[in-house]
Protein backbone atom coordinates (compact mmCIF):
# COMPACT_ATOMS: atom_id res chain seq x y z
CA UNK A 1 0.00 0.00 0.00
CA UNK A 2 2.83 2.14 1.05
CA UNK A 3 5.03 2.01 -2.53
CA UNK A 4 1.32 2.65 -4.12
CA UNK A 5 1.04 5.52 -2.34
CA UNK A 6 4.48 6.36 -3.02
CA UNK A 7 4.11 5.78 -6.45
CA UNK A 8 0.69 8.68 -6.69
CA UNK A 9 2.98 10.88 -5.34
CA UNK A 10 5.92 10.38 -7.73
CA UNK A 11 2.99 11.07 -10.41
CA UNK A 12 1.49 13.82 -9.62
CA UNK A 13 4.53 15.54 -8.70
CA UNK A 14 5.22 14.99 -12.21
CA UNK A 15 2.23 16.28 -13.37
CA UNK A 16 2.91 19.56 -11.91
CA UNK A 17 6.04 20.06 -13.73
CA UNK A 18 5.51 18.42 -16.34
CA UNK A 19 3.92 22.07 -18.04
CA UNK A 20 6.32 23.77 -17.09
CA UNK A 21 9.84 21.87 -18.31
CA UNK A 22 7.87 21.22 -21.46
CA UNK A 23 7.18 24.81 -22.14
CA UNK A 24 9.47 25.72 -25.29
CA UNK A 25 12.46 28.16 -24.95
CA UNK A 26 12.11 31.86 -25.65
CA UNK A 27 12.76 32.95 -28.62
CA UNK A 28 16.46 34.13 -29.26
CA UNK A 29 17.19 37.89 -30.78
CA UNK A 30 20.68 39.16 -31.49
CA UNK A 31 20.15 42.99 -32.02
CA UNK A 32 22.13 45.78 -32.38
CA UNK A 33 22.85 47.91 -28.98
CA UNK A 34 20.90 51.12 -31.23
CA UNK A 35 17.92 49.21 -31.05
CA UNK A 36 17.21 48.29 -27.19
CA UNK A 37 14.41 50.87 -26.41
CA UNK A 38 12.52 49.84 -29.55
CA UNK A 39 13.10 46.19 -29.12
CA UNK A 40 12.00 45.99 -25.21
CA UNK A 41 8.89 47.58 -26.22
CA UNK A 42 8.52 45.53 -29.00
CA UNK A 43 8.94 41.84 -26.94
CA UNK A 44 6.91 43.10 -24.03
CA UNK A 45 3.80 44.16 -26.69
CA UNK A 46 4.34 40.48 -27.97
CA UNK A 47 4.07 39.05 -24.43
CA UNK A 48 1.15 40.93 -23.39
CA UNK A 49 -0.36 39.67 -26.73
CA UNK A 50 0.81 35.95 -27.05
CA UNK A 51 2.22 35.34 -23.16
CA UNK A 52 5.27 33.77 -24.96
CA UNK A 53 8.03 35.97 -23.48
CA UNK A 54 11.26 36.97 -26.03
CA UNK A 55 15.09 36.79 -24.83
CA UNK A 56 17.00 39.85 -26.74
CA UNK A 57 20.93 40.18 -26.76
CA UNK A 58 22.52 43.72 -27.42
CA UNK A 59 25.68 44.78 -28.51
CA UNK A 60 27.51 46.14 -31.20
CA UNK A 61 26.52 44.30 -34.76
CA UNK A 62 29.94 43.51 -35.46
CA UNK A 63 29.99 41.38 -31.73
CA UNK A 64 27.04 39.53 -32.50
CA UNK A 65 27.74 38.68 -35.96
CA UNK A 66 30.61 37.05 -34.90
CA UNK A 67 29.03 35.43 -32.27
CA UNK A 68 26.22 33.51 -34.69
CA UNK A 69 29.39 32.65 -36.33
CA UNK A 70 31.13 31.16 -33.36
CA UNK A 71 27.54 29.36 -32.66
CA UNK A 72 26.08 31.39 -30.30
CA UNK A 73 22.20 30.57 -30.28
CA UNK A 74 20.49 33.03 -31.85
CA UNK A 75 16.95 32.73 -33.70
CA UNK A 76 16.81 36.34 -34.97
CA UNK A 77 19.69 38.57 -36.16
CA UNK A 78 18.51 42.31 -36.23
CA UNK A 79 22.01 44.15 -37.51
CA UNK A 80 22.60 48.27 -37.48
CA UNK A 81 24.27 47.98 -41.29
CA UNK A 82 23.58 45.42 -44.58
CA UNK A 83 27.20 44.82 -43.98
CA UNK A 84 27.47 42.89 -41.10
CA UNK A 85 24.74 40.99 -42.31
CA UNK A 86 26.42 40.41 -45.62
CA UNK A 87 29.16 38.79 -43.33
CA UNK A 88 26.90 36.20 -41.92
CA UNK A 89 24.58 35.76 -45.37
CA UNK A 90 28.33 34.64 -47.14
CA UNK A 91 28.94 32.24 -43.98
CA UNK A 92 25.40 30.71 -45.02
CA UNK A 93 24.41 31.70 -41.18
CA UNK A 94 20.75 33.20 -41.97
CA UNK A 95 17.92 31.96 -44.11
CA UNK A 96 18.81 34.03 -47.15
CA UNK A 97 14.48 34.26 -48.17
CA UNK A 98 13.82 35.66 -44.45
CA UNK A 99 16.44 39.08 -44.75
CA UNK A 100 14.59 41.98 -44.93
CA UNK A 101 15.39 45.73 -44.17
CA UNK A 102 13.12 47.27 -41.59
CA UNK A 103 14.37 50.35 -40.42
CA UNK A 104 16.44 53.71 -41.18
CA UNK A 105 18.29 56.05 -39.12
CA UNK A 106 20.36 58.86 -38.65
CA UNK A 107 23.58 60.17 -36.71
CA UNK A 108 23.79 63.46 -35.11
CA UNK A 109 26.36 64.92 -33.58
CA UNK A 110 25.57 65.06 -29.06
CA UNK A 111 26.90 67.36 -26.37
CA UNK A 112 26.12 67.01 -22.78
CA UNK A 113 23.04 68.72 -21.95
CA UNK A 114 23.97 71.51 -19.91
CA UNK A 115 26.32 72.27 -22.59
CA UNK A 116 25.98 75.74 -24.31
CA UNK A 117 28.22 74.82 -27.32
CA UNK A 118 27.19 74.82 -31.06
CA UNK A 119 28.13 74.49 -34.42
CA UNK A 120 26.98 74.07 -38.13
CA UNK A 121 27.20 70.74 -39.24
CA UNK A 122 28.69 70.76 -42.72
CA UNK A 123 31.94 70.71 -45.37
CA UNK A 124 35.22 71.82 -43.47
CA UNK A 125 33.42 72.21 -40.10
CA UNK A 126 35.91 73.29 -37.19
CA UNK A 127 35.23 70.83 -35.32
CA UNK A 128 38.32 70.45 -33.66
CA UNK A 129 37.75 73.82 -32.63
CA UNK A 130 34.55 72.87 -31.33
CA UNK A 131 36.41 70.15 -29.10
CA UNK A 132 38.99 72.19 -28.01
CA UNK A 133 42.45 70.96 -26.96
CA UNK A 134 42.05 68.64 -24.37
CA UNK A 135 38.21 67.78 -25.04
CA UNK A 136 37.27 64.15 -26.62
CA UNK A 137 34.70 63.21 -29.59
CA UNK A 138 33.39 59.60 -28.53
CA UNK A 139 32.40 57.34 -30.96
CA UNK A 140 31.68 53.75 -31.39
CA UNK A 141 34.62 51.39 -32.94
CA UNK A 142 35.53 53.45 -36.18
CA UNK A 143 36.99 50.68 -37.79
CA UNK A 144 33.61 47.48 -36.87
CA UNK A 145 30.94 48.95 -35.50
CA UNK A 146 28.38 50.40 -37.65
CA UNK A 147 27.63 53.75 -35.90
CA UNK A 148 31.67 54.28 -35.84
CA UNK A 149 32.48 53.51 -39.64
CA UNK A 150 28.59 55.60 -40.61
CA UNK A 151 30.34 58.64 -38.40
CA UNK A 152 34.11 57.96 -39.75
CA UNK A 153 32.67 58.43 -43.27
CA UNK A 154 30.46 61.31 -42.46
CA UNK A 155 33.78 63.24 -41.18
CA UNK A 156 36.25 62.25 -44.19
CA UNK A 157 33.19 63.23 -46.56
CA UNK A 158 33.18 66.23 -44.78
CA UNK A 159 36.62 66.96 -44.55
CA UNK A 160 37.67 67.27 -40.66
CA UNK A 161 38.58 63.33 -39.77
CA UNK A 162 42.22 63.92 -40.22
CA UNK A 163 41.86 66.86 -37.84
CA UNK A 164 40.19 65.10 -35.20
CA UNK A 165 41.27 61.71 -35.19
CA UNK A 166 43.71 62.04 -32.11
CA UNK A 167 41.12 63.48 -30.54
CA UNK A 168 38.26 60.42 -30.80
CA UNK A 169 37.44 57.59 -27.81
CA UNK A 170 36.14 55.04 -29.15
CA UNK A 171 33.64 52.89 -27.34
CA UNK A 172 32.44 49.24 -27.87
CA UNK A 173 29.18 50.45 -29.41
CA UNK A 174 27.45 53.01 -30.04
CA UNK A 175 25.29 53.30 -26.16
CA UNK A 176 28.82 53.54 -24.73
CA UNK A 177 29.46 56.30 -26.64
CA UNK A 178 26.21 57.92 -25.91
CA UNK A 179 27.30 57.20 -22.19
CA UNK A 180 30.59 59.07 -22.40
CA UNK A 181 28.63 62.47 -23.39
CA UNK A 182 26.11 62.23 -20.95
CA UNK A 183 28.16 61.59 -18.11
CA UNK A 184 30.31 64.68 -19.11
CA UNK A 185 33.67 62.35 -19.97
CA UNK A 186 33.59 63.44 -23.92
CA UNK A 187 32.96 66.65 -24.91
CA UNK A 188 30.87 66.13 -27.83
CA UNK A 189 29.73 62.31 -29.57
CA UNK A 190 28.61 60.96 -32.38
CA UNK A 191 25.39 58.45 -32.11
CA UNK A 192 22.01 57.68 -34.19
CA UNK A 193 19.41 59.77 -33.43
CA UNK A 194 17.29 57.29 -32.09
CA UNK A 195 20.10 56.75 -29.14
CA UNK A 196 20.39 61.11 -28.23
CA UNK A 197 16.01 60.26 -28.14
CA UNK A 198 16.50 57.74 -25.21
CA UNK A 199 19.26 59.80 -23.37
CA UNK A 200 18.03 62.97 -21.25
CA UNK A 201 21.79 63.58 -21.01
CA UNK A 202 22.48 64.54 -23.69
CA UNK A 203 21.46 67.31 -26.50
CA UNK A 204 21.69 67.54 -29.98
CA UNK A 205 23.60 69.87 -32.16
CA UNK A 206 22.00 68.33 -35.50
CA UNK A 207 22.40 65.49 -38.20
CA UNK A 208 25.15 64.60 -40.43
CA UNK A 209 23.86 65.40 -43.93
CA UNK A 210 22.35 61.94 -45.61
CA UNK A 211 24.45 62.27 -48.20
CA UNK A 212 27.94 62.39 -46.14
CA UNK A 213 27.38 58.46 -45.28
CA UNK A 214 26.26 55.44 -46.54
CA UNK A 215 22.69 54.79 -45.93
CA UNK A 216 22.19 53.59 -42.22
CA UNK A 217 20.01 50.68 -42.82
CA UNK A 218 18.28 47.73 -39.97
CA UNK A 219 18.24 44.37 -42.08
CA UNK A 220 16.92 41.04 -39.74
CA UNK A 221 16.41 37.94 -40.68
CA UNK A 222 16.16 34.49 -38.95
CA UNK A 223 19.26 31.90 -38.53
CA UNK A 224 19.85 28.79 -40.27
CA UNK A 225 20.83 27.28 -36.77
CA UNK A 226 17.08 28.17 -35.44
CA UNK A 227 15.32 25.39 -34.40
CA UNK A 228 12.62 27.40 -32.18
CA UNK A 229 8.70 27.13 -33.56
CA UNK A 230 8.26 30.29 -32.49
CA UNK A 231 10.88 32.04 -33.85
CA UNK A 232 9.04 32.81 -37.19
CA UNK A 233 6.18 34.09 -35.25
CA UNK A 234 8.15 36.71 -33.23
CA UNK A 235 9.80 37.29 -36.56
CA UNK A 236 6.66 38.31 -38.11
CA UNK A 237 5.68 40.65 -35.26
CA UNK A 238 8.71 42.13 -35.06
CA UNK A 239 6.88 43.68 -39.23
CA UNK A 240 3.70 44.07 -38.36
CA UNK A 241 1.78 46.92 -37.75
CA UNK A 242 1.66 46.42 -33.54
CA UNK A 243 5.27 47.18 -33.80
CA UNK A 244 5.67 49.81 -36.25
CA UNK A 245 4.61 52.61 -34.29
CA UNK A 246 7.24 51.19 -31.27
CA UNK A 247 10.05 52.21 -34.12
CA UNK A 248 8.65 55.17 -35.29
CA UNK A 249 8.41 56.45 -31.61
CA UNK A 250 11.70 55.88 -30.92
CA UNK A 251 13.16 57.57 -34.19
CA UNK A 252 13.38 55.07 -36.46
CA UNK A 253 11.91 55.21 -40.32
CA UNK A 254 10.55 52.26 -41.03
CA UNK A 255 11.56 51.53 -44.55
CA UNK A 256 9.68 47.91 -45.37
CA UNK A 257 5.82 47.43 -45.75
CA UNK A 258 4.29 45.45 -42.72
CA UNK A 259 3.37 41.61 -42.76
Amino acid sequence: MLSRRVLILALAVFAALAPASARAADVIVFAAASLKNAMDDVTTRYLNQTGKSVTVSYAATSTLAHQIEQGAPADIFFSADEAWMDYVAKRNLIQPDTRRTLLGNQIVLVVPKDSPATIAIGPGMDLAGFLGRDGHLAMANTDAVPAGKYGKAALQSLGVWDSVASHIVQADNVRAALAFVARGEAAAGIVYATDAIAEPGVRVIGPFPDDSHPPIRYPLALTTASTNPDARAFFAFMQSDAAKPVYKKQGFTVLAPAM
